[in-house]
């Protein structure tokens, strides 16, 4: 019987051992990546190669048992730890359509920004700058960009922080748009500090500088 596992962005866990990452999850199995290696299936019960424990499976969620304490790693979160090597990684998995997602902060504010190597700067919605605390149309540039539906109208700001996952940047060249989509969109002003890897249509990102 063919297992269809829904894949989602991946949540890689901080253990004291390894790190567990989430990739799909089918009644009381879990697609399940660790240290970075291939996915594997692993029901209820199960060792994992660190030596941790598969506790309890639910939709989207597993639990994991290491050294008498337990943790859920979920699809769609992740939190970001150190690789083997001494840098920070993390990966992640396309959605339906293809693109990845990744949850972070800007200025503070937890958001949900897809990665588009196409777009110069991370491009925030008008809509959402309010809540970020982005004064943009008095401390930033007006500017403008050609989209399929004509000219619009851009502002050019610094962003004082933004986090990807647990990476951190500061001084963070970024966009202000009052047209267009309503997703935040991770751009080169970030992805440029961030080594990309795609294997078997996992994205491993790691931080350079």
């Amino acid at each position: 019987m063919r297992i269809a596992l829904a894949a989602a962005l991946i949540l890689t866990a901080l253990s004291a051992q390894a790190d567990v990452s989430l990739v799909g999850t089918l009644k009381e199995r879990a697609l399940l990546s660790v240290n970075g290696g291939a996915p594997r299936t692993f029901p209820v019960g199960a060792t994992l190669p660190d030596g941790s424990r598969l506790v309890g499976v639910t939709s989207g969620e597993a639990t994991i048992e290491e050294g008498g304490k337990r943790y859920t790693i979920r699809l769609g979160e992740y939190a970001a730890s150190k690789s083997n090597g001494g840098g920070n990684s993390m990966v992640l998995s396309p959605d339906t359509n293809g693109h990845y997602s990744v949850a972070g902060e800007i200025n503070g504010l937890p958001v949900n920004m897809m990665l588009d190597t196409g777009a110069t700067l991370v491009s925030i919605p008008a809509a959402l700058a309010g809540k970020m605390g982005i004064d943009y149309k008095n401390k930033g540039r007006r500017a403008f960009t050609q989209t399929a539906a004509g000219t619009a109208t851009v502002w050019i700001v610094k962003l004082d922080k933004v986090k990807v996952g647990e990476f951190e940047f500061a001084n963070v060249d970024g966009s202000i748009n009052e047209a267009g989509l309503g997703v935040i969109l991770l751009g080169n002003s970030v992805l440029k500090r961030l080594d990309m890897k795609t294997e078997s249509g996992i994205l491993t990102l790691t931080k350079r500088f």
